[in-house]
């Protein structure tokens, strides 16, 4: 169950979420040193997960800034954000959709609160179109915010409507054939993904 909408809602509290070993150890680093309280979320089922590593995420002084997010994979068609274990699904997807002529842009959030709206807003007057995927509840979560801030700020670019991909507006099962269920899947957003661009599923 994912409870960063929850404690984004909180004014003064940093809200970060890891997807990869690099933004773990540079997060982490990054949370110690802030002089405000900050929530570092992690998914467990990432904790068996391999991730390649450059040279510099060993060095002592390696630390990834607080509201940045970081674009794991450029695209020109679609935007789709994400965070913790939901931008490996993204990446997932947006392989799939490059064997189809779609080439999707990958938002790996990184840090909830704050949210690097710059980082989102310049993607989509990029690629015109948005899908925003999490695993928390659909109503006032994280892709909500997201909505909200691209109507604010970049509106008149948009070509489609917005994709909101959430977990289901359920408690969490707890067997894991209705968990699947439950949760977001790589299908999921490569079907999101073609509404956007108008392409048949």
């Amino acid at each position: 169950q994912c409870y960063a909408a929850w404690y984004a809602h909180v004014p003064g509290l940093k809200v970060l979420t890891p997807y990869s070993a690099e933004d773990a150890r540079g997060l982490l680093k990054a949370a110690i040193r802030d002089p405000d309280p900050v929530v570092f979320l992690e998914n467990e089922l990432l904790y068996g997960e391999s991730f390649p590593i450059k040279a510099e995420v060993l060095d002592s002084s390696f630390s990834v800034p607080i509201g940045k997010a970081k674009i794991e994979r450029e695209g020109k068609d679609v935007t789709i954000t994400a965070f913790s274990k939901m931008v490996g699904y993204a990446l997932q997807a947006a392989e799939i959709l490059s064997k189809e002529g779609i080439s999707a842009e990958v938002i790996n959030l990184r840090s909830i609160r704050p949210l690097d709206r710059a980082a989102i807003n310049a993607s989509v007057r990029k690629t015109n179109r948005l899908v925003t995927v999490e695993e928390g509840f659909p109503q006032h979560g994280v892709g909500a915010e997201i909505c909200m801030s691209v109507v604010e700020d970049s509106f008149e670019y948009l070509d489609a409507p917005v994709e909101r991909i959430a977990g289901a507006d359920v408690p969490m099962p707890y067997a894991a054939n209705l968990e699947r269920l439950a949760v977001p899947q790589v299908e999921d957003i490569v079907r999101a993904a073609k509404r956007a661009c108008y392409r048949s599923s």
